[in-house]
C-alpha cells in the first residue's frame, strides 16, 4: 500500500480522537456559579467612639480629678465631653476652657478653701447658707478663657438640683461660672443659686456621679471618676463636717449602681481626704494619678474595641 494511502486511512481516525477529547473536556467543566444575592453588609459604626469623662462631686477630693486628667491627656485618650457634678463641674469647666492638664494643675494650686467657701456671719445669720458662693463664681470667671458653654473648647454639662421640684437639671448653655456655682451649692453650706428661672443647689443631691447624663448626651465610651468613698469612721469636728458626712452618705448609696453604667470607673483613694481639706491637694492629685494609671490598660482595651456594631439610639433628653 502506498504512503499516501496510509495517510488518508489514518486521517479520519485522528480527527475522531480529537473530537472525542473535546467532548470529554466539555463534560468535565463545572457550571458557572450562580450570582451572589445582593445582601447589604451588617451595620458597623466605623467612626471613633465619642468619649465622655464624668467627674463626681467631693469638695477638696476634687483635686483627684486633676491627676486623672493629666494621665488621660498624656496617654492621648480623647475627651470629647465632660459631665460634672459640684467640684467635678468646676474642674471640668476650667479644663474645657483650656484643655491643658498642666495649666489645670496650676489653677488647682491657686484654689484655696476661702475661694470655694466664703464663710461669713452675714449669710449664716440672714442668708440661706453659711457662705454665698460668690467668691467661687468669681474664681471660675477669672480662670476661665470662655464665659459661656457654647465657647468652651470641649462640651461640658454641669449637673444641679432644682430646689423647688427636686428635679435634676443639666446646664449646658449660657453662663458657665454661674452654672458651676449652682452645681457646687451644697445645701446648708452654700446659698442656693437663682439661675435661668430656677432655684438650684448642688447636683449631688440627685446625681453625684452623672454617668447616665453622659449616656443620654450621646457618649459611646464613659470614663467615670467616683470620689464618694467613705472614711472608715465619722470624725466630724464641727457641724459643717456633719453636713458633709451626710452628703457623703447620700452620694455613696447610689454610686455602685451608677458604676455599672460606665465603661470604666476610677475610684481614687481619697477616703481620708476631708471635703474641706484643701491643704491635702498633693495627696488627692497623686491618688487621681494612681487610679488613672491603674485603669489605663482597661481604657485602651475599651477604645480598641471600636469600630463595632452600630448602637441602638439612646434617649434624647438628659433632664429627668
Amino acid at each position: 500500500m502506498s504512503a499516501g494511502r496510509i495517510r488518508s486511512c489514518r486521517s479520519p481516525s485522528a480527527r475522531h480522537l480529537a473530537a472525542c477529547f473535546l467532548v470529554v473536556l466539555a463534560a468535565c467543566r463545572t457550571a458557572a456559579p450562580p450570582p451572589l444575592p445582593d445582601v447589604p453588609p451588617a451595620p458597623f459604626d466605623d467612626r471613633p467612639p465619642r468619649v465622655a469623662l464624668v467627674l463626681g462631686g467631693g469638695g477638696a477630693r476634687g483635686f483627684a480629678h486633676v491627676g486623672v486628667i493629666r494621665v488621660l491627656e498624656d496617654a492621648r485618650v480623647p475627651i470629647e465631653l465632660i459631665v460634672g457634678t459640684s467640684v467635678g463641674s468646676l474642674v471640668g469647666a476650667i479644663y474645657a476652657g483650656q484643655p491643658n492638664s498642666y495649666a489645670l494643675e496650676r489653677m488647682a494650686r491657686d484654689l484655696d478653701r476661702d475661694d470655694f467657701f466664703d464663710f461669713s456671719i452675714a449669710p449664716a445669720l440672714f442668708g440661706e447658707g453659711l457662705a454665698t458662693g460668690e467668691r467661687l463664681e468669681q474664681f471660675v470667671r477669672s480662670h476661665l478663657n470662655a464665659s459661656t458653654f457654647e465657647a468652651l473648647r470641649v462640651p461640658v454639662a454641669a449637673v444641679a438640683t432644682d430646689l423647688d421640684t427636686g428635679e435634676r437639671v443639666v446646664l449646658r448653655t449660657g453662663d458657665v461660672p454661674r452654672a458651676v456655682r449652682a452645681s457646687c451649692a451644697i445645701p446648708g453650706v452654700l446659698e442656693p443659686v437663682r439661675h435661668e428661672g430656677r432655684l438650684l443647689v448642688d447636683g449631688g443631691v440627685v446625681r453625684n456621679l452623672p454617668v447616665d447624663v453622659a449616656r443620654q448626651l450621646g457618649a459611646d465610651v464613659v470614663i467615670a471618676v467616683d470620689l464618694a468613698a467613705l472614711e472608715a469612721k465619722a470624725r466630724p469636728a464641727n457641724f459643717v463636717e456633719v453636713i458633709f458626712r451626710v452628703v457623703n452618705l447620700i452620694t455613696r448609696a447610689e454610686a455602685d449602681e451608677l458604676h455599672g453604667l460606665a465603661d470604666v470607673t476610677l475610684v481614687p483613694a481619697v477616703g481620708d481626704v476631708g471635703f474641706i481639706d484643701f491643704d491635702r491637694k498633693d495627696a488627692a492629685i497623686a491618688a487621681g494619678v494612681e487610679a488613672a494609671r491603674t485603669a489605663l490598660p482597661r481604657i485602651r482595651e475599651v477604645l480598641a474595641a471600636w469600630p463595632r456594631a452600630a448602637p441602638v439610639s439612646r434617649a434624647a433628653s438628659p433632664n429627668g
